[in-house]
């Protein structure tokens, strides 16, 4: 992964995170859901490439941000899965 496909995975996890946050109807925080809307946008595109689905997500495009989101969502709920228990 280059710098600039780093960065978009950043800026579209950003995206995500924040975007999760308002699905999930419960935000954790701005900054929180940022966070994590990244790391799911890593987590999401690094399993969606391990399964063959998404052809190499790169870059800042409609793929990449709903590959993102659902990485996001999944953490997310995961997360609070794990805060209420």
């Amino acid at each position: 992964m280059d710098g600039a496909s780093l960065i978009a995975w950043i800026v579209v996890g950003a995206i995500a995170g924040w975007l999760a946050g308002k699905v999930m109807k419960a935000p954790m925080g701005l900054v929180t859901d940022i966070i994590v809307g990244i790391l799911g946008g890593f987590i999401g595109g690094w399993l969606l490439g391990l399964l063959g689905v998404g052809g190499g997500v790169t870059g800042f495009n409609i793929a990449s941000i709903v590959t993102a989101v659902i990485g996001a969502v999944v953490l997310l709920a995961l997360l609070r899965a794990i805060r209420r228990a």
